[in-house]
């Protein structure tokens, strides 16, 4: 074979590895981290949800991870267009897909994001408020919580009968809603609750408990004289769909401390941290933000707290109050009395 041969062949393999390395860079993949972070998630769904929620693990879990420069899809039946495959992914089962950034890196949403399917759309770990894989996995549990509530039959018809939207058909109005969080009496009233709430469930002795329960309830009622008809309304949606996910979240960490086992490639990541400090977090979370917020500057998101607080307190009311949960559906309150109905 002659230099100038040679010359050629070795010209043309070189020519051949660098297009390849401009076809690699021109295609994204996931990080292991977050492919780990994922799966885990997934695994952890599979493993606790059924003991949690009723026929939970059957609701898909479709994901769209918001990285830096790149969006990627999961478990989604029918991606958009705008998506391209990245091929099918072992771990993680499921085709991956992928298209350019088009949501904040810090986001943490549950919303129809793509084709009208109910998605979570969050940013890694290090980008959210969770920062660590752990509490980050749980944080996706409490996002799942409300696909199952989308999921529910008419689901969607139901929230828009409560005719809160005012012709939003965005659902931004879940968010913008004009709640009279300022308004003096009012916030005085919500502040007062959510110390009550505090000292209930730090409170030990089950008869003084149960007096503070009751003393909290009445002040709910009190509340509910101070607002109007649609006011209320948006406070119990809010309690219902918001505070009860903070609640499943809190106690999907619980049980994943009493029940399941993280894979070695999860144990093994260098932020991994114990399902035990997450619960013991979230739950000093709860007391925290229920003995310090202020209307003013919590807003709606006092509402999660409050929530999660009262689902709490439900399990001790009623054991059962979850089989109603979605068969009544908005009114949290209701299920305090096991044979009352709204």
């Amino acid at each position: 074979m002659s230099v100038k041969v040679k010359f050629l062949i070795v010209g043309f393999l070189l020519v051949l590895f660098l297009q390849r390395d401009v076809w690699a860079q021109g295609k994204p993949s996931l990080s292991e981290v977050d492919r780990i972070r994922l799966a885990e998630a997934f695994r952890l769904n599979e493993n606790l949800s059924d003991d949690l929620w009723k026929d939970w693990s059957k609701v898909p879990f479709t994901v769209l991870l918001v990285a830096s420069e790149h969006e990627f899809l999961i478990r989604h039946p029918k991606p958009s267009k705008d998506f391209a495959s990245l091929g099918y992914d072992s771990l993680l089962k499921s085709e991956i897909y992928y298209r350019k950034r088009s949501f904040s890196t810090s986001l943490l949403a549950t919303f129809p994001a793509v084709g009208g399917v109910s998605t979570v759309v969050v940013g890694q770990a290090e980008n959210t408020e969770a920062k660590t894989s752990t509490p980050w996995i749980v944080t996706l549990l409490h996002e799942h919580f409300h696909q199952l509530q989308d999921a529910q039959q008419n689901s969607f018809a139901d929230v828009e009968a409560l005719n809160l939207s005012g012709g939003d058909r965005t659902g931004m109005w879940q968010i913008n809603y004009a709640f009279p969080y300022e308004t003096p009496e009012v916030a005085r009233q919500l502040e007062k609750m959510s110390r009550q709430l505090a000292e209930v469930l730090q409170t030990e002795k089950k008869a003084a408990r149960k007096t503070k329960l009751a003393e909290y309830l009445n002040a709910r009622r009190q509340l509910q004289t101070m607002l109007a008809a649609d006011d209320y309304k948006y406070f119990s949606f809010q309690l219902w769909k918001e505070g009860i996910a903070r609640y499943t979240q809190f106690q999907a960490a619980k049980l994943a401390l009493k029940k399941y086992k993280p894979s070695k490639a999860f144990r093994e990541l260098k932020d991994f941290t114990s399902f035990k400090k997450v619960a013991d977090d979230l739950m000093s979370l709860m007391i925290r933000e229920l003995t310090t917020l202020t209307m003013k500057e919590y807003k709606r998101v006092a509402f999660y707290p409050i929530g999660a607080a009262e689902g709490l307190l439900l399990d001790e009311a009623n054991p059962n109050w979850r089989d109603r949960y979605f068969a009544e559906k908005f009114y949290v309150e209701k299920y305090f009395d096991p044979n009352k109905t709204r």
